[in-house]
Parts: C-alpha cells; sequence; structure tokens
C-alpha cells in the first residue's frame, strides 16, 4: 500500500501536543502509582459509557464507512471492548500483585519480588478499520496499568474521532486520557513525543516510519501490522466446513480486518471444489451486495480505487477472476467478493496486504510444498489452517510462524481475552489483550529485599580470604 509523506506539522500543532503531553505527564508524577480502585472506577466509567451510548458509535461508523454493517460493529467493535474491560476489572487486583520470585542459596536472607509499576504516558496510534476497538482496547489495558494515555484517531474516520473525543472528555479529564484528531502531520508530529510506551496499528509501511520516530527517545513500541495472513485447506477437511469459516472471515468487514484471511492454499485436487463451496457460503451470508446493510462499504475512494487497482494489475498478467455477483452493478463503495486463479508473484495482490474482499486461492500437491510457500513470504499476523488430523494440526504449529493460530477457524483468537495479540517480524512486534496488555504497558520491577542481616559481608574485599575460596568451591561447580 502506497503511503503518502505527510507534510512537517506547524510549529502550533507541536506546541498543542506538547501541551497535552506535558499536562499528562505532570498528572502522572501526582500519581504515579494508582490503587486498584481507582484504576478500577477509570475501567467501569469506560465501560458504562460505551453501553450508554452504542447507538450512536454505531451511527458514527456507519457514518465514516458510509454504509457499515450495524451487527459487525456491535459483534466486532463494542462485544470484545465491552468484554475486554470486564475482563480487566474482574482480574486487576490479582495482575497488580507482586509476583514472588526465589532468591539463591548464596544471596540469602533475602527476599525478591517484582511489582508492576505503570510507565508513565502511553500513545495508541488507531486504524481506520476498526477505530472504536482499536483504541478501546489498548486504552483498556493502559489504564489497568495505571498510565495516562493519549489516543491518536485516524483521519479517515472523522465522525467516529470525533463523537469518541466527545464522549471521552466527559468521563476523564485530559491529563488521563485525551483524543487527538488531525490529518497525517499531527500523526506524525504524534509518533515523535516521548511517550514511556507508543503503540501502533496500521500498515506495515507506516510502522517502520513509528518506529523510527520512537527510536529518537528511545521509546518502546508495540506494532500491530499485518501482512498477508494465510488459510491453508487440508487433503481432508469438509469442504463446505472450511469454504465457510473462511468466507466469514473474509468477508467480515468486507475484508478490512488486519488478520482476515488474505489468500487460501488448497490441494490441487480440491480446487474447484472449493471455489464453489466459498461462492456458496458468501452467497448464504449476503444473498445480494448491492442495498443489503450487513454487508460493510469500503472505507474511502482512495482504498476503493487501491483494490481496483489490484485486480487491474491481477487481470493484465494472466489472472482468472471469478465476480461471485456478476449480475448485480456496483452501487457505491460495496465491493462484491471475488476470487482470483492463477496468481503469482508478480501480482500487486500477492505482494501487499489486501484488505479488501479479493481471494486469491493459490494450489498446492503436499503440506510440505504449502509450509514451504508460507514460510518463504514475510511472517504473517495470523494463520488459519483447515483439518481435523491432530498430528497435520500439531506440524503447522511446529513448522510456521504466525503471530497467532487458528485451527478449524478464522478470526476469532483476537476475541480471546486470555491470549495475548501480536505479530512476528513484519506484522508487528510485542503484544496485548488482557493479562498480557497490563504487562505491556507496565514496568516489572525487579526488588531484592535485605534487611539488617548481612551475610553477603562474608564476600567483600580483600579477595583471597579462606571462606571466599570455600564459596567458589561450592557455587561454581
Amino acid at each position: 500500500m502506497t503511503v503518502d509523506t505527510p507534510l512537517p506539522p506547524t510549529r502550533a500543532t507541536l506546541d498543542w501536543l506538547n501541551s497535552l503531553f506535558e499536562q499528562q505527564r505532570s498528572a502522572f508524577a501526582g500519581l504515579p502509582m494508582p490503587p486498584a480502585a481507582q484504576r478500577r472506577q477509570w475501567l467501569k466509567s469506560l465501560r458504562e459509557m460505551l453501553l450508554a451510548h452504542q447507538a450512536q458509535l454505531i451511527e458514527a461508523i456507519d457514518q465514516d464507512f458510509s454504509g457499515r454493517s450495524a451487527d459487525e460493529t456491535l459483534l466486532a467493535e463494542l462485544m470484545p471492548s465491552v468484554q475486554g474491560i470486564r475482563d480487566a476489572e474482574r482480574h486487576l487486583k490479582q495482575w497488580m500483585k507482586p509476583s514472588r520470585r526465589k532468591v539463591g542459596l548464596a544471596f540469602q536472607p533475602a527476599s525478591a519480588k517484582v511489582v508492576y509499576q505503570p510507565l508513565g504516558v502511553v500513545g495508541v496510534i488507531v486504524p481506520w478499520n476498526y477505530p472504536l476497538f482499536l483504541a478501546i482496547g489498548p486504552l483498556t489495558g493502559a489504564l489497568a496499568a495505571g498510565n495516562r494515555v493519549m489516543l491518536k484517531l485516524s483521519e479517515s474516520t472523522p465522525a467516529t474521532g470525533q463523537l469518541l473525543k466527545t464522549l471521552l472528555e466527559k468521563v476523564f479529564p485530559t491529563d488521563l486520557v485525551c483524543v487527538v484528531l488531525g490529518e497525517a502531520d499531527v500523526g506524525e508530529a504524534f509518533s515523535h513525543l516521548p511517550f514511556d510506551h507508543l503503540l501502533f496499528t496500521g500498515a506495515t509501511s507506516i510502522g517502520r516510519h513509528v518506529m523510527q520516530a520512537a527510536a529518537q527517545n528511545l521509546t518502546p513500541v508495540t506494532l500491530e501490522l499485518g501482512g498477508k495472513s494465510p488459510a491453508i485447506v487440508s487433503h481432508s477437511v469438509p469442504l463446505e466446513h472450511a469454504a465457510e469459516r473462511i468466507a466469514f472471515g473474509k468477508t467480515l468487514n468486507a475484508g478490512q480486518t488486519c488478520v482476515a484471511p488474505d489468500y487460501v492454499l488448497v490441494p490441487r485436487e480440491r480446487l474447484d471444489g472449493f471455489v464453489e463451496a466459498y461462492r456458496q457460503a458468501v452467497r448464504r451470508f449476503y444473498p445480494q451486495v448491492l442495498d443489503n446493510p450487513d454487508y460493510s462499504a469500503i472505507i474511502n475512494p482512495r482504498q476503493l480505487a487501491r483494490l481496483e487497482g489490484y485486480l487491474t494489475d491481477a487481470r493484465d498478467k494472466g489472472a482468472q477472476i471469478i465476480d461471485l455477483y456478476p449480475d448485480e452493478p456496483r452501487q457505491g463503495r460495496r465491493m462484491a467478493p471475488q476470487v482470483l486463479l492463477q496468481v503469482s508473484d508478480e501480482m500487486r495482490v500477492m505482494q501487499d496486504e489486501i484488505f479488501g474482499p479479493l481471494l486469491p486461492v493459490v494450489p498446492y500437491d503436499s503440506l510440505d510444498q504449502a509450509f514451504a510457500y508460507i514460510n518463504r513470504r514475510p511472517r504473517p499476523l495470523a494463520l488459519y489452517y483447515f483439518g481435523y488430523e491432530r498430528g497435520e494440526q500439531r506440524r503447522v504449529l511446529e513448522q510456521t510462524h504466525s503471530g497467532g493460530v487458528c485451527l478449524n477457524d478464522t478470526l476469532l483468537h483476537v476475541a480471546q481475552d486470555d491470549l495475548p495479540f501480536g505479530g512476528v517480524g513484519p506484522s508487528g512486534m510485542g503484544h496485548y489483550h488482557g493479562h498480557d496488555g497490563f504487562l505491556t504497558f507496565s514496568k516489572a520491577k525487579a526488588v531484592l529485599v535485605k534487611q539488617r542481616l548481612n551475610a553477603a559481608r562474608l564476600i567483600y574485599p580483600p579477595y583471597g580470604k579462606a571462606l571466599q575460596k570455600w564459596v567458589y568451591r561450592l557455587f561454581i561447580r
């Protein structure tokens, strides 16, 4: 995906962002270790705000997309956001407990523990595809860990950004949570602030720029990127099982999901059968695309043009394109799901993350060949395998690398609060969600405690004493 170089931010923009940041840093200095009761209250207020304003949030997201399924917003944004907050409220006291650790015999008497301390001011850069969930999820983890949070909402979702800003300002003071709106120049300036942690969700190409900006301040980053998440259909799985679950993952939000199946590897002899099973599953979900409120639109004309460019490029280079709705004219930005066959690495659709309802299907002859195909490419954010044979499932887990895996499903690993979410290599670094989010936004501080008795005096200089030699013989062996 090409990215325009933003204009440099103005001095006024920089001063404004620095002012917000310093307000939060000053407030954190006044309350560097918020008690559990305070954090629970923050989370409760956040949850109640979401529940009270569901209809407004659904409407704002629908407006930004010019057609976003209300049920998709409920299922993929509101439900995981609320459940993630409840999970943090439920487990916060346990998460905050210092973790007892062992002390070696040579260092007794002493005790050791790990204390989980808030980092300070956390920055979160939110993408456009799930503007609510990908704001609330990191915010939940950062507040649970006791931090102050600055959220930069995408310029591609202005209605959602403005509404979320208004709602959060009613619930939290801006020195605790603030929402930053603006174009790409504001986002660039935001990434240069000296946060104590910065989480970015978005394209790999932009993630590189964010990491470079953060490096100037030695700011640690969590990068939730994307890439081309593959699905593998085995030789034995019922095709209708695999096709239905892949169809759900690929058509949710019209494929504009970072963990959507990007392409499918299918046994060569099952290729035609899979395409037909996939067509039937998609048409069962959406009997028509035209004027169907269940099917979401592409976010804006630029993204639509990008997807159409992929189709043109693939067609020109020899791909066979199967439109699953050949008799429907396109209206607005609702792009019908399409299958691409006979694809090659020279095609843009096989180089870039698709982020839309286009599904390349690639034949393979053996599972080893499918693994090799995946492993030659950058490591993906997710990998999906469809097959019920336990030995093959184990091979998938052992012989491929990805941020996460679903066996016989798509997408739903992201909704599990007790599983870490994050990429590997080009698909990201670090992880969050649930307890892992609490840990990401905390400093695990090592603490060694000693009281009056100090046995370590026995090994203090001058060296060469008999007792020191005895200690060496006892512990260096």
